[in-house]
């Protein structure tokens, strides 16, 4: 019975003996295995490398591939520098939408030289489709009086001129209907008419002319202004010039607008030059004003207006009646034009700079291998005559 028991035991033994070798043999050929699959993996990744590395006493340098090197670090840097430049400057995006703006007024920035027209005579008159006549405006307008060379010899306020005007006119008018003497103030109208006859005849002599610049504030709505002799009293104009053809309104504009300028703003009747010889006329300008908004990057917005314009010239003969004058008849699109300020994206920036820098390098490789493949056959070529 014992002996039964211990053959149980011993077989018992080798049968536990037998499963731990097979155990560890099947879990060292695991690791092999898994050991080639890593060897593999790292033998593919690297197959996939697309910049092998070469040993450093391989490599030859030449002078032929310092010179392209140069060369190509030279043109890299300008295109960088330029796609810099290029990501740093804004641009601008235009839309358009119904204008919605009431009540406001529009400013008019001009700025103009009449070579040939004496402060004293020269009027800015306005009037629009409301009704509103001004004639001889009196706000925010200087006249600058300007020998016949063009240089400034004195500057009138037209603010002050009108009001001595009105303060004579007021004291005539007070005079007349307090019903005293008529022979003084007849004299006293006839002596300012009289000295202001010969002041403007004498600045004809002189070659004098006038420069009106300022900024008139007019209702939104169509109308015009314009510089002309109106202001002045038929009979003295008469007197002055001898009849309306010989009221010479050349004229030199300088500056004029209808709002502040902006980036890239650009008004088509700055330096605009019109000169008349032996003859005169009207000049009349046909201007569309389109009120704009400019965005600038930095989100403040300044509101203002473009325009595009027509011109017209008609000459006077000895048989009209009206005067010469220059005209701006003005009237306003329904439509706004809005002018955003924008800078492209980074990612934009990294694209355009990488196929720049990317292509460049490349190139100059394909030049370098080209060049020295060259100067190899043409050294090869040379040393096989002199052997020969």
């Amino acid at each position: 019975m014992r002996k039964r028991y211990v053959a149980v035991g011993v077989y018992c033994q080798r049968k536990s003996t037998y499963s731990y070798s097979k155990k560890s043999t099947y879990l060292s050929d695991l690791r092999k295995l898994i050991k080639r699959r890593k060897m593999g993996l790292k033998q593919t990744i690297r197959s996939l490398d697309a910049f092998p590395r070469t040993e450093e006493h391989l490599l030859q340098k030449t002078q032929s591939g310092a010179l392209v090197s140069i060369v190509g670090l030279v043109i890299m840097a300008t295109l960088f520098t330029h796609e810099l430049t290029y990501y740093l400057t804004t641009y601008t995006v235009h839309e358009m939408s119904v204008d919605f703006k009431r009540g406001e007024t529009l400013p008019i920035h001009i700025n103009m030289t009449f070579p040939s027209l004496p402060c004293d005579v020269a009027s800015v008159d306005a009037i629009d489709l409301s009704g509103k006549h001004e004639v001889d405006l009196d706000t925010n307008i200087w006249k600058l009086r300007l020998n016949s060379h063009g240089h400034i010899i004195g500057t009138e306020y037209l603010y002050d001129l009108v009001e001595k005007q009105h303060t004579t006119r007021n004291h005539d008018d007070k005079e007349h209907h307090d019903g005293s003497a008529k022979k003084p103030h007849k004299f006293s109208f006839d002596k300012d008419a009289e000295n202001m006859i010969n002041k403007v005849k004498k600045a004809l002599e002189n070659g004098e002319g006038c420069r009106v610049y300022g900024v008139l504030d007019v209702q939104r709505v169509a109308g015009n202004f314009h510089i002309s002799v109106h202001a002045l009293n038929i009979y003295v104009a008469q007197m002055i010039f001898g009849g309306a053809t010989h009221v010479n309104v050349s004229h030199m504009i300088h500056d004029l607008s209808f709002g502040p300028k902006y980036p890239g703003l650009h008004n088509p009747l700055d330096d605009t030059v019109r000169i008349l010889h032996d003859t005169s006329g009207t000049f009349k300008y046909y201007v569309k004003i389109v009120p704009t908004e400019y965005r600038y990057i930095s989100k403040e917005v300044l509101p203002t207006n473009q325009f595009s314009v027509s011109e017209y010239f008609s000459p006077m003969n000895e048989f009209d009646r009206t005067w010469p004058a220059v005209y701006f008849l003005y009237d306003l699109s329904p439509i706004t034009v809005t002018i955003k300020e924008e800078r492209r994206s980074f990612l934009h920036f990294i694209t355009r700079l990488s196929a720049v820098l990317g292509g460049t390098f490349a190139l100059t490789g394909m030049l370098d291998r080209w060049m020295y493949r060259l100067i190899k056959a043409l050294t090869t070529t040379s040393a096989r005559g002199a052997f020969q």
